[in-house]
Parts: structure tokens; sequence; C-alpha cells
């Protein structure tokens, strides 16, 4: 089969075409024929030796893919030709890949597998984030910071979809709006410049956000603090600007706010169960509408290098995906959302 194996910790230029076998399937795991895969940030920092898993190479990156069921066994709940979509550490940039069983998540017949293949990181990470980390209840304020993105986006729907009053969409330049409100347009959206808390006050008649969701860090992440409300949660989920903020504690004592870490994928590693339980919500969010993912670029397999340097340059709106093998089923290839 074929794989895009890093060579190098050279950045996504480390990447290259290579012929491997298929390995015997590990128990309790299911061989998936893969479609499409998610282009992430997690697999831009494996490449440039950045990630906080820096593996001997050559290694496989890829962690998020969709694809059908090839090989199964008698109880993993899957047949062959199941259209799953899966989190995976190493490995998606491949014609195939084998995965843990309870890391596969089903395909609704409603959606196209590009459009599954943007859906595990993003929409499980920011699901973990504001649902069980920030503990987001129904009817409260929401500001996704760095909602331009493929996991602003993302979490601008399961926001309005867990029932939040007010979606703020923080973007970085007035050119990224249109993607936020693309993805919900009932979101609020706000260009964030310095001292942009106080414009976060005004759209919630002062009282500031019961939520903030950070994938970006830097300086935003100070702005963001001085924008919750009373008993506000702020949830990093990551540093996309590139630098890692530093928070005086005493700010979160005498304003009674918290902050909380949100790590998806280290904490499926603690509870496997975590997949299943939130496929089941995200399924329901599926079905009412509230998730559809924004693609924002698609590309060939072999264009997954100059993919990740896109997305390290900040050139991608929404989400990337790249496909594999499309050629020999009935997907469509340029589909952007769902079927």
């Amino acid at each position: 089969m074929k794989t895009l194996a890093l060579k190098s910790y050279s950045g996504p230029s480390g990447l290259q075409l290579d012929d491997a076998e298929i390995s015997d399937l590990a128990d309790g795991h299911v061989l998936v024929r893969v479609h499409s895969v998610g282009i992430n940030y997690p697999d831009l920092l494996l490449t440039q030796g950045n990630y906080q898993l820096k593996p001997p190479l050559p290694v496989v990156p890829g962690c998020e893919i969709a694809g059908t069921v090839e090989q199964t066994y008698e109880g993993s709940g899957f047949s062959v030709g199941d259209r799953v979509a899966a989190f995976v550490w190493q490995g998606g940039y491949a014609e195939y890949t084998a995965v843990p069983a309870n890391h596969l998540m089903r395909v609704p017949d409603s959606m196209s597998l590009i459009a599954a293949a943007a859906t595990v990181v993003n929409y499980h990470t920011v699901l973990f984030a504001l649902q069980r980390r920030a503990v987001m209840r129904p009817g409260e304020s929401v500001l996704v910071l760095g909602a331009g993105g493929g996991i602003g986006t993302a979490a601008l729907q399961v926001a309005q979809g867990l029932g939040a009053s007010t979606v703020i969409a923080g973007v970085a330049s007035t050119d990224q709006v249109d993607t936020a409100l693309g993805a919900l347009p009932s979101a609020k959206a706000l260009v964030l410049e310095e001292g942009f808390a106080a414009a976060v006050r005004e759209l919630t008649d002062g009282r500031g956000v019961d939520v903030v969701l950070d994938p970006v860090g830097d300086w935003i992440f100070d702005e963001a603090i001085r924008a919750l409300a009373p008993e506000g949660r702020l949830a990093v989920i990551g540093f996309a600007a590139g630098s890692i903020p530093k928070v005086a504690v005493n700010r979160l004592l005498l304003r009674n706010i918290g902050i909380v870490g949100a790590a998806f994928g280290a904490f499926l590693g603690i509870d496997s169960s975590l997949m299943s339980a939130q496929s089941r919500t995200l399924a329901d969010l599926i079905d009412a509408g509230a998730v559809n993912p924004h693609i924002g670029a698609t590309f060939e397999f072999d264009e997954i290098p100059r993919a990740l340097d896109e997305l390290s340059r900040g050139r991608i709106r929404g989400k990337a995906v790249a496909t594999v093998n499309v050629h020999d089923t009935q997907e469509d290839p340029q589909c952007a959302a769902t079927r």
C-alpha cells in the first residue's frame, strides 16, 4: 500500500511517498480502507519535531481518517463495508490503517466521507472542551477564539448545538468573518483587536461570557480572561499563535473564574469509552442539523505536504481534507460537506 512517511523532522517537506506492507491486525483492531484524511495541527507539529511525542523515524503521521471497513473480527460491532471515521495517533496518511474498534464512529448516511474526515478531531475536541471540561450549560454564552479556522468553525456549531444563548465568533481579521458566519450564521462576529474584552461585554449586556474556547494562545488568551463573566471558564485547546501564555493565578481567585485544559487525544488514552460516548452526542447533533463541517480546501493524497504548509501559513479557512482511495468508490471527491 502507499503511505506518506516522515523521513526527517524538517516540516512537511520531510514527508515522502513510500510503499509498505499491510500488517496483521492486533487484537481489538479493525482494518480501514482510507478514503479521506483530515489535515490537522498535531500532524504539522509532528513533522516539525515540535509535537509532545517524537517517535523514531520513519513514521506515518495522520490522526484523523474516514473510510470503509476492510477487515474486522467477531464482536467488534462493525461489518466489512461499514462507513466509519476514526481518531488514530499515527498511520492515517496511508491507503489502509488499523484502528482500535473503540476509536471508530459510524458515518451517517447523510454525510460524505470527506465531511466525516473533517469531523473526528475538531468536533470531538470542541465537544470534549465545551461539554466535559468547561461544563457548558444550555443558556450560557460562549466566545470562540480562532473562529475562522477548522477547530473554530466546529466550536461555533457545537456551542450552538449544546444550547448556547449567545455565540461570539472571534476572528483575527475581517477576511475571516465570512468563513465564521458561513459555519454559524447566527453567531456574532468580532475581530480580535487589542482591548476586545470591552466589545465582548457590550455583546453580553455588560456581563462577559460564561465560556471561552481558546485554540490560539498568545496575547489573545490574556484578553480573553478579562472577557469572562463571574464563574466563567476558559478552555485551552491549543496554541496556534505559537506562544504559550502565562497567567497570574490571583486573577482567578479574585474574579472567581477558572481555566481548564482540554486535550481530547490524551484523555482518550485514559478513558477509551470517551469516543463512543461522544460519538452518540455528535450523531444527535448531525441528525439535528447542528453539525455540518465547513471544508475550506481539499487536496489529493500526494498534496498533503502542501496542505500542511498552507496550514502552517494560515492560508486555510475552515478545515482541509485530503482524499486517498476515491476512484473506486461512489463518493464524490469534490463533495465539500454532505451528500
